[in-house]
């Protein structure tokens, strides 16, 4: 999936989202709004994760689609 697929298919993925990352608020993934570095850097920031590991978990995430 590109990030012009993620942002076109945003109310589709964002429940999924959820599911895999049920840290982030709705609020969060609303802000969201398929763009992939906002995802990546939520995903650091709120489990702690180094950049490499949080964008690692997006691409595999997003493989899925």
């Amino acid at each position: 999936m590109n990030m012009d697929e993620l942002k076109g298919g945003w109310k589709q993925v964002k429940g999924r989202v959820r599911e895999a990352w049920g840290v982030l608020t709705d609020d969060d993934v609303d802000q969201i709004e398929g763009d992939r570095e906002q995802l990546v850097g939520l995903i650091q920031s709120r489990y702690g994760k180094t950049r490499e590991a949080a964008e690692r978990e997006v691409d595999e995430f997003l493989s899925r689609f």
